[in-house]
């Protein structure tokens, strides 16, 4: 490999009004090198991709191309022209035999498109760019891009619109591809799945680590110890952050490999991130027995003719958290807006009931992030904002102010001030998800919740989350934010000619991906599970894992019933102590027999699925 880098700057500088966004940066890129781009939003990242794809002048400095080397890049914004065809902005005016014999473009066809029939497309490849969705949209400008074999490929938040499907296919494409590419994304599942190393943006400076997401949390908490940093709440957080990522659960994802003794010295007295137990307890004295039940329901996007999921059964219980998962438009935000208005939320686009109906407990509050809606004013300062709404807020137990609880979601300095209206889209998100905290609900209902934070923000809502005694049910395509903060997954799925049916996932997002697309293996598939299958199990092997799973499933089902008794007594009994502890006990060791299940589960799964 040539020790040459296929793209440098050296000494670029730039400055916006007062502002040094980058100063005096100076590195590269290597051949076959994968680099992850982060960093607060607005901190420069998208302007450092800017200039060494060659689209913006730095203000001192210089950009160095390796003689030859090709470079593509793909924005943030859409700027594909919508007046063409899927045809014509992929191919040109080449006929169809020209480009669909390249193995290459076949292959990203098919991870992106549907295939050379572009049959993920309202039209196929006549489809219009005008017409289509923002996943459309961005899934046909990586094509574009990644057909294109480039010896460097630039990609700005990739997997922005992106379902988790798609984004499994392209972090698996990418780490094959043999050109080099740098990613500025938030999504650090994406990151860790693909890249060797991570750029930091910070201050105008670009700090530079080996591995991806959890391997630059370790670097990066080491290197403030060694600073003597003083700010002990992110310090903590980082601490926190690396206990999850070393200890959680094996059946949720392949753990990343770091080095193992440098992050034990960091977390060796950190404790788990949630206690579940003690969770559902104190959930169970604010929401009482019945959160939101759902029998038989049937519903549809409003004035829409046909129901997008229909006799659904599903009973939320206190301080459980869900992860939703489901491809794109199969009814995952009716489903939500459905709960939020059988509560008295005014969602704007309440969907029709068809038959069944939807319970809601008399004590629940339900607070709801939709994807889109801003509905905080324009003409008012951010820190008298909320501190209108709450001035104080209780977190882990704790009285914090407006002002504390702001900063721990990114406003500090003059942000505080700034009008709602001058705020960033990534910025007016995080304020949205900041009052719907403040309101004080009991029940969130999260539709893309870290749709445009950026990585430490993210972070910084899952902590809070940690603590925060009530259910939660989460739509995303995030799929770290799912394996971090839910502790039960469940997924709607397409059944041929008939709406979507609701189905608990024991697996997690392995199983979804397993049963979305059952002839790829998911990345980060666990190594034992990739040796099993390449050996090929006996048919006695496959036969025994599948009754296994059964036995597991039914065990599993028994277990969320026994636990959500013990959560009634536990209410019931609040005041005898010693009926208490007995009862904490046994819902203890249940959540530990349930985790041993789970992975029981995965492995037996991974069997069973080699005789498909």
């Amino acid at each position: 490999m040539s020790t040459s880098p296929l793209l440098a700057v050296e000494g670029v500088t730039i400055v916006y009004g007062t502002r040094t966004v980058l100063d005096a940066v100076t590195l590269g890129v290597m051949p076959g090198e994968r680099i992850g781009v982060v960093g607060r939003n607005g901190g420069g990242k998208t302007t450092l991709v800017e200039v060494l794809a060659g689209v913006r002048e730095p203000d001192a400095g210089r950009v160095v191309r390796t003689g030859g080397t090709s470079v593509q890049l793909v924005s943030q914004d859409h700027d594909a022209p919508g007046h063409h065809t899927l045809a014509e902005y992929l191919f040109g005016d080449q006929p169809p035999h020209t480009w669909a014999s390249k193995p290459l473009v076949r292959e990203v066809l098919d991870g992106l498109v549907g295939g050379v029939g572009a049959t993920g497309y309202p039209h196929g490849m006549t489809t219009s760019l005008a017409a289509m969705s923002g996943g459309q949209r961005r899934k046909a400008e990586l094509a574009r891009a990644l057909m294109q074999d480039s010896d460097v490929v630039i990609l700005d938040e990739p997997t922005n619109h992106l379902e988790i499907e798609a984004i499994d296919w392209l972090a698996g494409f990418i780490t094959r591809r043999r050109g080099a590419t740098v990613l500025v994304t938030h999504d650090r599942w994406f990151l860790d799945a693909c890249c060797t190393g991570t750029w930091e943006v910070a201050d105008g400076s670009v700090h530079k680590y080996e591995g991806g997401y959890a391997a630059f949390v370790l670097a990066r908490a080491e290197r403030q110890r060694r600073e003597d940093v003083t700010e002990e709440r992110r310090q903590n957080l980082l601490r926190k952050e690396l206990a999850w990522l070393r200890r959680g659960a094996p059946a949720r994802t392949s753990k990343p490999k770091f080095r193992i003794a440098a992050a034990e010295a960091l977390i060796s007295n950190v404790p788990a991130p949630r206690d579940s137990v003690n969770l559902m307890q104190t959930a169970s004295a604010r929401l009482g027995k019945k959160v939101v039940n759902l029998h038989d329901a049937s519903f549809a996007p409003a004035a829409h003719e046909n129901p997008v999921f229909e006799a659904l059964t599903w009973n939320l219980a206190p301080g459980t958290r869900y992860g939703l998962l489901g491809p794109n438009g199969i009814g995952k935000t009716t489903l939500l807006n459905a709960i939020a208005s059988a509560a008295g939320v005014d969602v704007h686009t309440a969907p029709d009931k068809r038959h069944g109906r939807i319970e809601v407990g008399t004590t629940v509050v339900v607070g709801v992030l939709s994807q889109m809606a801003d509905e905080t004013p324009a003409d008012v300062q951010v820190l008298p904002y909320v501190e209108s709404l709450r001035p104080m807020v209780e977190v882990d137990g704790n009285d914090i102010t407006a002002r504390s609880l702001l900063e721990r979601f990114g406003f500090t300095g003059n942000r505080l001030t700034t009008f709602i209206r001058d705020l960033s889209g990534g910025e007016k998100r995080r304020l949205a998800l900041l009052t719907v905290l403040l309101a004080g609900p009991n029940v969130l209902l999260l539709d893309e919740p870290t749709n445009d934070l950026d990585t430490d923000t993210a972070a910084e809502f899952e902590d809070l989350l940690d603590t925060w005694p009530g259910t939660v049910v989460s739509v995303s395509h995030d799929r770290y934010f799912l394996e971090r903060t839910c502790d039960q997954m469940y997924a709607l799925l397409p059944q041929l000619g008939h709406p979507a049916h609701l189905r608990h996932l024991v697996g997690g997002v392995e199983q979804y991906l397993a049963l979305r697309n059952p002839v790829q293996a998911p990345v980060g598939q666990p190594a034992a599970a990739a040796a099993t299958k390449a050996q090929g199990p006996t048919g006695a092997e496959i036969h025994a894992a599948r009754k296994n799973v059964q036995r597991i499933e039914r065990r599993l089902a028994k277990i969320d019933e026994l636990l959500a008794a013990l959560s009634d007594e536990v209410e019931q009994s609040a005041s005898d102590y010693e009926r208490l502890q007995n009862l904490l006990a046994q819902m203890t060791e249940l959540t530990a027999e349930k985790q041993s299940l789970e992975e029981q589960w995965l492995e037996s799964a991974d069997i069973a699925g080699s005789g498909q």
